[in-house]
Parts: structure tokens; sequence; C-alpha cells
């Protein structure tokens, strides 16, 4: 039978009692299992850390001492348990070791997606899916108005013309997926990765992951007008250098909000549309579907009467 409070959502994070753990916990835990690497998932000082090889080496990268008291490196697929709960990571397809939670308890099965994607990647494992009576879902973009383009169409807007472009993608997973896209798609542009990214590019490679060509920023390059140069910086540099000349400014991101105000819209997202969610359900068969990170509520109207959505946002 699902128990309705197996997961409680806490200032802190997605609580499991039964196995005292915390899913992707905002604040330092004993027991942490984490989906995948990203600051918004995955913070400093918990003392038992559970998550993929990939993970654990983004963390510690990020974090030096600070990463973990004890870091857990699970495979994908293979069964751990925390205290009398069994948990298996799967691939989410969002970012370099990026997995789905599923926790089995007396025989009935809760998935945690954490973020996820279905659009090929190849800088990433590919999403796989599995069966649960609980689909505990991200809703980021859960709008049946929200269709993300296809990746491959929105990168060969670049080919359009030499002008330099700067290139704002958050460092982390984005950025390793938009040097492969620009390198096999617009092979006339040339890479450059600010100082911030490479060390996550390295980490990649090491993995087995190659994102593709490119160089470290150098700044007399991207001096030289029209020569094809692609500089791909982190949030904060790009919203610095709103004064750059003689390139155009572009963000690659799903969110509308954040192309307005650039020279070229690039709606390359790493979550689900609402058609990928659909089609996530039509996989998983869950009995119920609880909602996080997002607006639940446009499942909850298409769902009416079908399969019980609850909205677990705070």
């Amino acid at each position: 039978m699902i128990e309705p409070d197996f997961l409680k959502l806490t200032d802190t994070g997605l609580y499991c009692a039964k196995g005292n753990f915390y899913l992707d916990p905002k604040q330092p835990v004993l027991n942490a299992v984490i989906s995948h690497a990203h600051g918004d998932h995955a913070v400093s000082g918990n003392q038992n850390v559970f998550c993929t090889k990939a993970t654990a080496a983004i963390m510690a990268h990020r974090y030096k001492k600070n990463a973990a008291g004890v870091f857990n490196i699970v495979p994908f697929g293979e069964a751990f348990f925390v205290n009398d709960v069994e948990i298996r990571f799967i691939p989410a397809g969002h970012i370099i070791g990026s997995a789905q939670i599923l926790i089995i308890f007396k025989s009935i099965r809760y998935l945690y997606t954490g973020d996820y994607k279905f659009q090929d990647d190849p800088t990433c494992e590919p999403i796989e899916f599995t069966e649960a009576d609980v689909l505990i879902t991200e809703t980021t973009f859960a709008d049946p108005m929200v269709q993300h383009p296809d990746p491959v169409t929105e990168i060969l807007k670049f080919n359009g013309n030499n002008q330099n472009i700067l290139l704002g993608a958050y460092s982390l997973g984005k950025a390793q997926r938009l040097i492969y896209l620009i390198t096999q798609y617009c092979p006339d542009r040339k890479v450059l990765v600010h100082f911030n990214i490479l060390p996550i590019n390295q980490i990649y490679e090491n993995l087995g992951f190659k994102p593709g060509k490119y160089l470290p920023y150098n700044r007399k390059l991207m001096k030289q007008p029209d020569m094809g140069y692609v500089y791909i910086v982190p949030p904060m540099t790009f919203n610095s250098y709103f004064k750059a000349k003689n390139v155009a400014r572009v963000f690659a991101s799903g969110w509308k909000q954040l192309q307005r105000s650039n020279d070229m819209e690039l709606l390359i997202s790493d979550h689900v549309d609402w058609n990928d969610i659909l089609s996530m359900i039509g996989k998983v068969k869950p009995k119920e579907i609880w909602t996080l990170h997002g607006d639940g509520k446009h499942l909850k109207e298409h769902f009416d009467n079908l399969i019980p959505i609850k909205i677990m946002n705070k």
C-alpha cells in the first residue's frame, strides 16, 4: 500500500523517515541521497552522501574538503540500502551522472526523477525507464504551452554568419552539451571556454564523455571581429559583459525570459517539457503522481479523476 507520507517535503528537503535520509537536501544532513551535482540539488557538508561516480567527482571539485564526510558511490542499477530502505540509481539524461532515484519499501516503488530530459545528448548517460507505483516528478516546464524545440535546429542558427558570439550557459552540463553541438553542427565555429568551465570539461573527459573541440579563452582572439569565435561563459560572467563589443549576446536556456534583450534566441533546455512529462507518465505507469520543482496544477487538471496528483511544492 502506498504510504502518503513516505516522502515528506520539509524546509531541509525531501525526507524519508523510514530510511532516515533526504533526497537532494538543501542543507547539510546526516544521510543525503543526491540525484546530480547541480548546486540546487547537491549542497556541501553532508555526512554520508550516496551518489554516482560523476556526481561525487564534480562535488569534490566544487566543494573540496567540505564536499562530504563520506562518499558512497553506487553504479547505475545496483541496489543499496540506507537503513531498511532499498534504493537504485537509474540514468536521468539530465547531465553527466544524473540519476533518477528508485526507492523500494514493502514492495512499493517510489521513483524520484530529480531533473531529467529525453532529448539526445551524447555528453551524458541517456535516460532509462522503469515502472513505479508513485512518480515524483519535477515540473519545471509542466505547461501545455511549453514544447522545447529541436536543439540541433537551434544550434544551426550559429551558421548564419561569422560574428563572434558571447554565449552564456551553466558551467555544468549545458556548457559541455553546447560544445558538442557546435563541434558537430557548426564546423566553421571555434569554441573558447571560460576558465571556470575547463576543470569540469576535464572531469567529463576523464569519465569518457568528451564534449568536443574547444580552446581556453584568449582575450586577443575575441577582440578580432567576425572570426567565428563562440566564447562560452557562466551566467555571472555573461551578465557582467553587458557592454561587450563586436559580439552577439546569446544565452542558452529553455526559459523564454532569459532570451530577452539578447541578439538571438537559443532555446536549449536540459529539462523535460509538457509532452515529455506525459510520455514519462506513460512509461512509468504510476498509480499516483507527486510533483516538485515547478507548478503541478496543469498535470492535476489534465489527469482529473484519472490519476491522483499531489502537488508537494512548498
